[in-house]
């Protein structure tokens, strides 16, 4: 992993550990940036129009990172964007169970709508706190994150597979934004029928991308009004013969923002995800054990088997502003700091951080 560091001169003048708020730009993506938009530069409508096959190739690597139908994927500006569009077809009547204090754009989106919604609590017991619910209020949705933007709390995959084996007519949508590009999924084999992310965080692919991935069997629970002409592929005649998924593609995409989310995909396909993966589950333990003799972290993140790279730690005695000065980015988020380390992070990354905390007490 110590190789690709190189790609990312930030890393030259800071420890960055901020990727839940923003991934890094690579050198290469900004190389194929830079060449794009000198093609369209000079080649104007005609390398915009020979450029709409790049979008059909995002949709084929995007299938094939992450197990999906291509025809099944909807390329979609954000994850926000696409939850909306989603949300306007599914049944007022649908019991939704959400996640207390989830992601502003998971939560919100579903509250705003009147649907019948429960919550489970986020805690060490988060997935059998959602199993009572789903077990005892005849919940029929539930929409979460997989990793959650404050704490890093990492719903377990096995546990939805479990759950939707146990009840499969419960609809289960997911955000991966913190997820994917982190850890490694298998849509297909997994037990969620919806899954959405953006592109600007772990996938370091740049804002204005991201996607949503179905099953089969979830278009049938939604009726999407969503349409455009970029819906029908520019071809008057097929007005009615829209599939589901281009159904969230009303209006041209972007082929700089979708390249970049190919090119982004394809600089991970490199390295190879689970190498990725195992070095990110490493980081993790890592910082976890060092936070917690350090007496940072919430009892509810300790307890818990398993974590993502994402931490919340206590903000004391001014921290966040010592980090700052120690060229350490970071977020605040809750009632303390925010730290996030991705692959291009090394664990003398951590023992660096964990060092200045030490010098502060």
């Amino acid at each position: 992993m110590l190789n690709n560091r190189k790609s990312y001169p930030v890393l030259n003048h800071c420890i960055y550990a901020n990727t839940a708020a923003y991934g890094l730009l690579n050198d290469e993506l900004l190389e194929w940036r830079q060449n794009h938009d000198l093609d369209y530069l000079v080649g104007g409508s005609s390398m915009k129009i020979e450029s709409l096959g790049l979008i059909g190739e995002t949709r084929q690597i995007v299938g094939e990172f992450f197990k999906c139908k291509k025809d099944l994927i909807a390329l979609v500006p954000n994850f926000s964007l696409g939850l909306n569009m989603l949300l306007e077809g599914l049944d007022s009547e649908e019991h939704i169970l959400l996640l207390e204090n989830d992601y502003p754009s998971v939560n919100w989106p579903v509250e705003s709508r009147g649907f019948q919604i429960s919550y489970a609590k986020i805690d060490e017991q988060l997935e059998q706190n959602i199993l009572e619910k789903v077990r005892n209020n005849s919940v029929t949705v539930l929409a979460l994150s997989l990793v959650q933007w404050i704490n890093g709390i990492r719903v377990d995959l096995d546990f939805l597979k479990s759950l939707k084996k146990e009840f499969p007519q419960l609809l289960i949508i997911a955000d991966g934004t913190q997820f994917c590009g982190a850890f490694e999924i298998d849509f297909e084999n997994s037990g969620i029928d919806v899954l959405g992310a953006s592109g600007y965080k772990w996938l370091l692919a740049g804002t204005g991308n991201g996607f949503f991935l179905f099953k089969d069997l979830a278009q049938r629970r939604f009726t999407i009004k969503t349409t455009g002409f970029n819906s029908a592929n520019a071809v008057l005649t097929a007005k009615n013969t829209i599939p589901f998924n281009k159904h969230f593609e009303p209006g041209h995409l972007d082929s700089l923002n979708f390249g970049s989310l190919k090119c982004a995909l394809e600089i991970l396909n490199n390295i190879g995800m689970k190498e990725i993966a195992a070095h990110n589950e490493n980081l993790s333990k890592k910082a976890g054990k060092g936070f917690d003799e350090l007496g940072l972290l919430n009892n509810y993140v300790i307890q818990r088997n398993r974590h993502s790279t994402i931490f919340n730690i206590k903000d004391n005695n001014g921290l966040y502003n010592h980090l700052k000065e120690e060229n350490v980015v970071c977020s605040r988020r809750g009632e303390g700091i925010r730290l996030s380390f991705h692959y291009y992070n090394t664990v003398e990354d951590i023992d660096a951080i964990l060092e200045i905390i030490r010098k502060m007490r």
